[in-house]
Parts: structure tokens; sequence; C-alpha cells
């Protein structure tokens, strides 16, 4: 019998009672989704064909840029699927290559916000050394690390889904498919699927997090070393951007924990939009963060427009 009810479909969930307005949603969505794109699109482009942003500061920002394109591409046939479409089924395959990236996406992108802040860290404690230092070899083999990192390490919760049985409701709670939504829905001894993303998150999100915090505090150190007022001014200055992107990506990291853990009594729309939040809200920010703070990209931004319109 499980076999049979294992085959069926997962069923995907948009926003439980707008059901009747769920087009008129979708252009929101599709708004943003298509901001997200170019956004980080002009970035990616930017970076590849101006040569003064041939630095390690900016190839960590591609491969930021290059992550959140991914995590966009990722979520965003599902969820307009389903929003215009009416397309709410799912394969098990598709189900969980879906959540194998959104989940390995989002280590990756912690792993890029870690590797930003030690280039700031050596840029200003160790100036220098800045260019011994993160060669571009350094700064490729830091770039395969973290996608290594982000997607070995989910590979150990993700292929046990591929084997347990489904013999319980297929009705997932989102428009896109997460680890923790289809473990749920197992009827096998999920013990590990548990207990490993705990460990995960630990060793990830929480780790990352705490070396960020301790490399500004000796890029402060530094800072508040310097003589000149404008050298300390423009050596933060420097740091903002990043520190922008970082507030954004982890703030939404722990707003959604803290809405799954003690939002039990909250209406279902709020996880729902939480999530959305959390998956669309940093890849649409931080285009706009470094354009508006970032005098270089400013400039090619500029560069580029002026000469499509000489054109």
């Amino acid at each position: 019998m499980w076999s049979n009810i294992s085959a069926a479909p997962f069923l995907l969930t948009g926003f439980p009672g707008l059901e009747a307005v769920h087009h008129w949603i979708s252009i929101p969505f599709f708004a943003v989704y298509i901001s997200v794109l170019l956004g980080n699109g002009i970035l990616l482009y930017l970076i590849k064909n101006d040569h003064s942003l041939h630095e390690p500061m900016y190839y960590f920002l591609a491969m930021l840029a290059g992550t959140d394109l991914m995590v966009t591409l990722t979520n965003m046939p599902s969820v307009m699927g389903a929003l215009w479409l009416n397309q709410w089924e799912m394969s098990h395959g598709a189900c969980f290559l879906q959540a194998y990236f959104i989940h390995s996406l989002s280590i990756v992108e912690s792993g890029v916000l870690l590797a930003m802040a030690y280039d700031r860290f050596i840029a200003i404690c160790t100036p220098l050394r800045y260019n011994s230092i993160l060669t571009n070899y350094w700064v490729m083999k830091v770039g395969l690390g973290v996608l290594m990192r982000g997607f070995l390490s989910l590979l150990p919760p993700v292929l046990p889904l591929y084997w347990f049985p489904y013999c319980r409701s297929h009705v997932l709670s989102h428009a896109f498919c997460i680890h923790q939504d289809v473990m749920k829905l197992a009827c096998a001894d999920i013990t590990f699927n548990q207990i490993y993303p705990v460990f995960l998150v630990a060793l990830t999100f929480f780790l990352d997090a705490l070396i960020i915090l301790f490399s500004y505090i000796l890029i402060l150190k530094t800072v508040v070393g310097i003589a000149s007022g404008e050298q300390r001014a423009k050596a933060l200055n420097t740091c903002i951007s990043h520190i922008s992107c970082v507030l954004v990506f982890y703030i939404t990291v722990i707003g959604l924990t803290f809405i799954h853990r003690f939002g039990k009594n909250a209406p279902h729309v709020v996880h729902v939009t939480m999530s959305y939040v959390y998956f669309l809200f940093p890849p649409f920010m931080n285009p706009i963060i470094y354009s508006i703070k970032t005098k270089q990209i400013q400039k090619s931004i500029i560069c580029l427009f002026s000469v499509h319109t000489r054109a």
C-alpha cells in the first residue's frame, strides 16, 4: 500500500484563505523575481566586463550575486507555476532536488558572506599584505570550498528522502519544497533528519555569524587606532555594504527561526509569508545595497547606461 501512496506527487500550497486572489498575489512576486534577476545579472555583467572591478572584493560579490540568482531560479518556477497556472503537483524527484538546492545555496550564501568578511578584515587590518594573501588562486580555492561545503553538507539529510515511504498526506506548506516540510510526511524513522540539521545550522549559520562578528570587532579595533578621522571614515565606509548584506541575511534567518519556533499560534499565512521573505528579500536587497553604497559599482552602472544611451 505504501508504494502506491508514495508514488503520488506532492501537493504545493499557496496562501491559505487567499486562493481567490492568487493571480493578484503573483504580480508583486513576479516583479520581485524580475528585479532579482536583473539586479544580480547586472552585477555579474559589470564585474565580468569592468576591469576596475577585477579585485577579490568584487569576485566575492559576484559569488554572492550568482548564489542569489541560483536561489531565485530554483524556487521561482514552482511558485509562479502554482500562482499563475494552478500547477500544484510536484514529483518526488523534482521536490527533493529543489529542497536540496534551496538549502545548499543558503549555506553557500552564508559562506560567501563569511569570505567577504575575511576580505574586509585583511584589507583594513593588514592592507600591505592584501594583494599577497588574497590572490586570484586563493579566491578561487575559497569559492570552491564554500560551494563544496554547501552542497556536500546537504547530501546526508536529503538522500534518505528518496527512499522514505510517504503514506501520510502529500500536502506541503509552501509553493516550493523544503526539507523540514517533506520529512514530516514520511512514514519512517526521521530521527537523523531531525537531529542533523540542528548540528548543521550550528556549524554553518551560527558559526559563520560568530566569526563575522569577531572579525568586525577586530576591524573596529584597528579603525579606532587610525589617527585620521577621514581615514577612519573611509575604512568603515568600505564595510557598510557588506555589513548591510550580513544584517539582511541573518535577520531574515533569525526571523524565520523565531516564527517556526515560537509562532505556533500565528496564522499559517504568517509562516508562509516569512518563508518567502527569507528567500526573496536578501537576493532583492543585495544588488540595491551595493549599487547605493559602493562608488565603484555606481561608476560602472553609469558607464554601462551612458554607453547604451549613446548607442
